[in-house]
């Protein structure tokens, strides 16, 4: 019998030459992604075999975050979700992206995308 579990990593950093602006692509800045995984899992298993490996999970967020520019921090967390909900046993993804060093005129907090994925059938 399979148990739904939610696994959350939080805060994966990396720095990452996202943006559409050349001084972006050129220096590169800051990237943070929180991420929500929904996993079926075996009931009462106790063994990393029967669940995800959150370790390589963000591993693999980070990997993306320093690999292949991208204008839009949604391409991103598009990207990022797919990669996750693809991995077995994981039946939805939501990846947030925060960009805390965006290239914005006002004072602000904090600047971030949410995308949810689901699993193919």
């Amino acid at each position: 019998m399979a148990e739904p579990v939610t696994i959350t990593l939080t805060g994966v950093t990396a720095t990452g030459h996202h943006g559409v602006f050349a001084h972006e692509r050129r220096d590169g800045q800051v990237f943070v992604v929180d991420a929500v995984l929904q996993v079926e899992r075996p009931r009462l298993a106790d063994e990393l075999a029967t669940t995800v490996d959150y370790g390589a999970l963000a591993a693999a967020i980070v990997a993306r975050i320093e690999r292949d520019p991208v204008d839009l921090i949604e391409t991103l967390a598009v990207e990022i979700a797919d990669a996750l909900a693809a991995t077995p046993l994981v039946v939805a993804a939501s990846v947030t992206v925060h960009k805390p060093q965006a290239p914005i005129a006002v004072p602000f907090g904090d600047v971030a995308v949410t995308v949810t994925r689901r699993s193919a059938p």
